[in-house]
């Protein structure tokens, strides 16, 4: 995982990362100040479209950087089994079911902090993943989530027949 609580991380990450990427993790680039550019904080890769078998180590994952988590944002649609609420080290994490799309996960740490999460979807090939981590990563990007999965989607895994 990349990414600090207190100050941007350049979106040049180290060599290694980027191989690194595989289904279950994160990418993130974690800027808490007021002067946040890029549309996205970072990104995730779940193994799976089961949110209770997935949500529980990202939230530990990102609780490590960010402290303690209040809420999340999903589409309903696209997960299988949506609580309203988790248990996550020993903390309540509500959940909110949104029509954000299944491409964004939006999490908030207090009133009006709020980190928005690209999801690479778990069928996607591992280059395709990268490529669309790398740019939701980056300080730079513009682009909406839906927009880099577009750009990212000829990488993709083709759909079972």
């Amino acid at each position: 995982m990349a990414g600090s609580d207190a100050r941007p991380v350049s979106w040049r990450l180290p060599s290694g990362v980027h191989e690194a990427v595989r289904p279950g993790c994160a990418l993130l680039r974690l800027e808490t100040t007021e002067s946040r550019e890029g549309v996205l904080d970072g990104a995730w890769w779940p193994r799976s479209r089961d949110i209770g078998a997935e949500l529980p180590a990202l939230l530990s994952a990102l609780t490590g950087h960010l402290g303690p988590v209040r809420r999340v944002g999903l589409d309903a649609g696209a997960w299988e089994g949506l609580p309203t609420r988790i248990v996550v080290d020993d903390r309540v994490v509500h959940i909110d079911s949104f029509p954000v799309g299944d491409d964004t996960v939006l999490i908030t740490r207090g009133d009006q902090d709020l980190f928005s999460l690209l999801v690479v979807p778990p069928d996607a090939t591992p280059e395709a993943a990268r490529a669309a981590m790398a740019q939701a990563v980056r300080a730079d990007n513009l682009s909406q989530a839906e927009q880099i999965l577009i750009d990212t989607r000829s990488a993709q895994a083709p759909p079972d027949r």
